[in-house]
């Protein structure tokens, strides 16, 4: 009598289970992994501006404070973008026939200001505010890295909860004098975390971790 299962099937059987369970975990795991990735966040992503502004050049060579163009960074929740009239400040009498600067040019005397984009994002239902960060003691480059050394401005922190979170529980870390907020490549005498936790008794700095910290 022939057997009612071939030869094998229980290692059929076996492999059919195995790859059942992956696809499971598979499913699982793999939009978990991806909203975490870079694919989904945006780092490293360099955005196409209207103007090809170095930030090398203005801020290492020139020694331009993020302020002067972020004007709003210690007063609101936005940063703040450059208007046509802070870049002609400078490029009025500098580089002011550059066909870099066609744009510039055009805006002025258009009256169409610059539609800077937006690189560094959060989603639309985070409430971010860039004054109170600043006046805690948060650096420029804690968030958003080493721009005197980028050619073009890419995002360098994934900005997801977890990220944030990490810090709003631990701010000690990753707080420095208000006089060094701009300070590209700054580095704390000493212990960084006594210095932070002087800080954050300095700067009345508590942790955050409550829901509507964030979304308001």
């Amino acid at each position: 009598m022939r057997p009612l299962f071939p030869p094998g099937s229980n290692s059929v059987f076996r492999l059919v289970l195995v790859g059942a369970a992956l696809s499971v975990v598979t499913l699982v795991a793999a939009p978990m992994i991806y909203v975490r990735s870079p694919l989904h966040t945006d780092e490293n992503h360099v955005v196409a501006q209207p103007i090809d502004f170095d930030h090398r050049h203005h801020v290492r060579d020139d020694g331009i404070d993020c302020r002067f163009c972020h004007f709003s960074v210690e007063t609101s929740p936005s940063a703040g973008l450059p208007a046509t009239d802070v870049c002609l400040g400078c490029h009025a009498q500098i580089w002011n026939k550059s066909p870099l600067l066609a744009p510039l040019r055009r805006s002025f005397f258009t009256g169409e200001p610059l539609h800077w984009k937006r690189v560094s994002r959060v989603p639309d239902f985070v409430y971010f505010d860039h004054a109170i960060h600043v006046a805690k003691g948060v650096g420029c480059e804690t968030c958003h890295g080493r721009v005197d050394q980028m050619p073009a401005i890419a995002q360098k922190a994934p900005l997801t909860m977890g990220w944030c979170l990490d810090c709003h529980r631990d701010p000690a870390p990753n707080l420095r004098p208000r006089s060094a907020i701009t300070a590209m490549g700054w580095k704390p005498e000493g212990d960084p975390r006594r210095l932070g936790e002087a800080l954050m008794t300095a700067y009345h700095v508590h942790t955050r971790t409550s829901c509507t910290a964030c979304h308001r």
